[in-house]
């Protein structure tokens, strides 16, 4: 029975001289998830994940992976932890699958996952050619490739979408899928694309400033917020003020526009209700999904500095 959380730590906190990066990170990522973690430049999510990895040992507080606790005593565990940390590092002057058999000797890992990885990366083709040819794309896929080598059941990966075409990060989705799907992986995902990880993650958790403001599941956090609706009239100044005066929080947009968040669709009929009753003819009212990004922004504070 496999444990319930991949990732737990309890009380982590790092200190750079007097800087403290992380504090008291309580973070639980559940087996078989794809967590997306987000949070603004600065957060402390390269340090969290170079925590996870072992790269980096904590201040104060401990780390458990798979529900076992990592240490210098336990190495073995980081073979199970398979990572793709910003660009990859890779050998220009050896083909793609020379990189993939260093790693291979090094780890002593079966030669038949070296094509299977190739083939999951969709590099079989261009496997024997230098990796110095390789595009921006292809070198993040073989990285991804030497990640996924050992056949890890965890998989930290940091803004792997990047130098990818629609093309590749719509088959990296399907790539992380699967491998939650047949192989029981857990997926940790940050990245700075937003909407690509409103499409692929079912968990989120957001860090700012080193603290942890939001985890759980990404029905949950999206719960946490208001629809927003969007309010077209005849008379925009009036309604606005109306609205404002019945205890509406009301933002015109530049479209002349009124945009208001809204529980549910009772209240949109209460305001197409009280519009009416004054004269105030409504030619357009719907509700909006609130997009992740627009969330994101509300939960960091982000909204209010960026304006």
């Amino acid at each position: 029975m496999p444990p319930s959380l991949a990732i737990e730590t309890r009380d982590v906190t790092y200190r750079f001289d007097s800087l403290t990066a992380v504090e008291a990170l309580n973070l639980q990522v559940p087996t078989g998830s794809i967590c997306g973690f987000l949070g603004p430049n600065g957060a402390g999510k390269t340090t969290t994940i170079r925590l996870l990895l072992g790269l980096l040992q904590p201040s104060s507080g401990i780390i458990l992976i798979g529900g076992q606790l990592i240490s210098r005593s336990h190495p073995e565990l980081r073979s199970r932890i398979g990572a793709l940390i910003e660009s990859p590092s890779l050998y220009p002057n050896l083909t793609g699958r020379e990189n993939l058999e260093v790693v291979r000797r090094l780890l002593d890992i079966p030669p038949a996952n070296l094509s299977e990885v190739l083939e999951l990366a969709q590099l079989t083709q261009r496997s024997d050619q230098l990796v110095r040819t390789y595009s921006l794309g292809m070198r993040q896929r073989l990285g991804l490739a030497v990640a996924l080598l050992g056949n890890p059941k965890l998989l930290v990966l940091d803004e792997p979408a990047n130098g990818l075409d629609p093309a590749g990060v719509h088959d990296l989705r399907d790539l992380l899928r699967t491998l939650v799907r047949e192989r029981e992986a857990t997926v940790f995902l940050s990245s700075h694309l937003l909407s690509e990880v409103e499409q692929i993650a079912d968990h989120v958790a957001i860090l700012d400033g080193g603290h942890l403001l939001f985890q759980g599941t990404l029905s949950e956090f999206q719960a946490q917020r208001k629809g927003l609706l969007i309010l077209r009239a005849d008379q925009p100044e009036n309604a606005a003020r109306l609205l404002r005066q019945h205890g509406w929080e009301i933002d015109q947009l530049p479209d002349g526009a009124l945009s208001m968040p809204v529980a549910s669709a009772l209240d949109a009929a209460a305001v197409n209700t009280l519009l009416g009753r004054h004269g105030i003819a409504v030619h357009h009212l719907a509700q909006e999904q609130v997009s992740l990004e627009t969330l994101f922004l509300g939960v960091t504070g982000r909204m209010e500095k960026r304006d």
